[in-house]
């Protein structure tokens, strides 16, 4: 197999468990690609000597699986990477919560027996796709976890007007507005009272951030349903975050969030359930009082 590995360069502290990785595939006859910067990383500030099959230097490569080797932001740069290609992800925890990323480096050895042997599912994760009408976006436009849209250079609230599948819902005056994935669902959607959804639910979680409304309330609808937003804001301008990748938007510019055409691969082992992360990860069902 032709493996491409990705990686944190802030996390020196656990830059060895990459070496570990690298010698473990190599030494079973796989080939390791890895990304330019995290190799600069690796052998120019950690001093290690390693010896990849080849270098990826730009986003045109082929592999037969990615590996994300950080925290969970980690993975979803390593998505946004990959993009449309179809590459299968799995990834090593060296972060803190590790919900995407959800192996540990003490497992590597058992994670990467099971691969090479077959022993692993994939899991289709649905993306979001962002067009703003008029404007040019800067960075990459699809979202595995969420496109959020916030206020910015005022404490004033901002106006959303939504629409759902060409009809009318609200106006959210709020703070900002989160629209999730099932994947995002446990991210910031989560953090503002977005709901949990299950991988492969087919549906989208609109979230309002901080509303001025008691009424308004988190909702869920079917992902292939486009939602269309208009934006108004004193300061004339908002953000718009594409999992966490923001720019600024000009007020007037009209927001239409679709189902991707494509869907991001995940790298899941056969014995590990959504359930057995959520109960482990975030705590879910723990009673203090035990």
């Amino acid at each position: 197999m032709k493996f491409a590995l990705f990686g944190n360069t802030f996390q020196a502290k656990k830059s060895a468990h990459a070496k570990h990785l690298i010698t473990l595939l190599q030494e079973h006859g796989e080939e390791v690609h890895i990304s330019e910067d995290f190799y600069k990383f690796l052998v120019e500030d950690q001093g290690m000597k390693i010896q990849p099959d080849n270098l990826i230097t730009c986003d045109d490569f082929t592999a037969d699986m990615a590996i994300s080797m950080g925290g969970d932001g980690t993975f979803l740069k390593t998505a946004s990477r990959i993009g449309h290609r179809g590459i299968p992800i799995i990834g090593i925890n060296t972060g803190r919560l590790g919900f995407l990323a959800d192996v540990s480096p003490e497992d590597i050895d058992r994670a990467f027996e099971e691969i090479i042997n077959g022993q692993y599912q994939i899991e289709e994760r649905a993306t979001l796709h962002l067009h703003a009408e008029g404007h040019k976006l800067k960075g990459y436009p699809f979202a595995l976890n969420e496109i959020a849209i916030l206020k910015r250079d005022s404490s004033s609230m901002i106006s959303i007007r939504t629409s759902i599948a060409g009809n009318y819902l609200t106006t959210y005056q709020a703070d900002g507005l989160v629209i999730a994935t099932p994947t995002g669902s446990t991210a910031y959607s989560l953090s503002v009272g977005g709901p949990i959804m299950v991988p492969r639910a087919g549906t989208t979680a609109i979230t309002p951030v901080a509303p001025h409304s008691l009424n308004v309330r988190p909702i869920v609808v079917r992902d292939d349903w486009e939602i269309t937003l208009e934006v108004s804001s004193r300061s004339h301008n908002f953000l718009v975050a594409i999992d966490g990748r923001s720019e600024t938007c000009s007020e007037g510019t009209i927001l239409t969030i679709r189902r991707a055409p494509f869907t991001t691969r995940v790298v899941k082992s056969n014995d590990r359930h959504f359930f057995d992360t959520l109960r482990e990860k975030m705590m879910w069902g723990a009673d203090s009082r035990e």
